[in-house]
């Protein structure tokens, strides 16, 4: 479990994390957003213990990080890529930090092969790519076997058959029991894995829900072209939906898309077009960020 309570920074007369609280559940792979300068990165530094909060606790497994004992094996973190010295191959950097956390030399070597760096385990890691250097962040995580993972921005960097590979890797890890808190600015692929969703605006929580609740919450938008625009405008409204127009297509907000078929019916407007548009996370997460 990963609980931030009330969690409070404050740098001079700026209050970048103000009394931020939610959780992240074993299990469940929770998505972590936020604009630029939202105050994202802070609270995951302050989660891992590298930042110290004005205010409130960040707590993994019911304990600040720097009461962990063992934290390799409990916690995993992608905070920053490049971590890696550039002038050692891989495989040496795992085994680094595998001597450094007490972990058996030979689990470098499984992991290279699981992330699919086994090829490049003896080349620089100066001389990987952006997507190379991920995967290394993201076997370095796992060294310890953390059922906790706190990724920043992750797949930042990655083609599309990483990002395939990330999405199989996070869920499978929640699917052990793992917790996953993860950060990103790709909305569309984080859709595709994320269970809740966390949205962070101006040192502010937004929203902290299950990602289906928020589909549900964000309602329909209907776009519907009929013979009579005008007609059916004020029918619509006269209904309490919301509509906006370029002069042919409506776009309607509040009615379902029996209602409005109802509607334009009973109006006697015979209608050209209905259609659905379900809400995807990016208009969500855009709504919600600017409050």
């Amino acid at each position: 479990m990963i609980q931030a309570v009330e969690l409070t920074k404050q740098y001079g007369g700026v209050r970048a994390v103000d009394g931020v609280s939610f959780s992240a559940r074993p299990g469940r792979v929770t998505g972590f957003l936020g604009l630029n300068g939202a105050g994202k990165t802070t609270t995951l530094r302050m989660l891992l213990g590298l930042t110290r909060p004005t205010a409130g606790a960040a707590l993994i497994n019911n304990s600040r990080f720097r009461d962990l004992v063992n934290p390799p094996a409990q916690v995993g973190a992608v905070l920053e890529q490049g971590l890696s010295h550039p002038g050692q191959t891989g495989r040496a950097h795992l085994v680094a930090q595998a001597i450094a956390a007490g972990v058996r030399r030979s689990r470098a070597d499984e992991l290279l092969d699981y992330v699919g760096l086994a090829r490049a385990a003896d080349q620089r890691s100066g001389d990987y790519s952006l997507g190379m250097r991920q995967r290394l962040a993201v076997a370095t995580a796992l060294l310890g076997d953390p059922p906790v993972l706190v990724l920043d921005e992750p797949a930042n960097g990655l083609d599309p058959e990483g990002i395939a590979w990330l999405r199989r890797l996070l869920r499978d890890h929640a699917r052990q029991g793992g917790t996953v808190l993860i950060s990103s600015h790709l909305l569309s692929e984080l859709a595709q894995l994320i269970d809740d969703v966390v949205i962070i605006a101006k040192g502010k929580i937004r929203c902290a829900a299950p990602l289906a609740s928020l589909y549900g919450t964000a309602g329909h938008r209907l776009r519907i072209r009929g013979r009579d625009p005008r007609r059916l405008r004020q029918a619509f409204e006269s209904f309490g939906a919301r509509v906006t127009t370029d002069g042919h297509t409506l776009e309607v907000v509040g009615l379902s898309p029996e209602a409005a078929g109802d509607i334009a019916f009973n109006a006697g407007v015979p209608l050209h077009e209905l259609t659905v548009d379900t809400p995807n996370l990016e208009q969500i997460f855009l709504d919600l960020a600017a409050g």
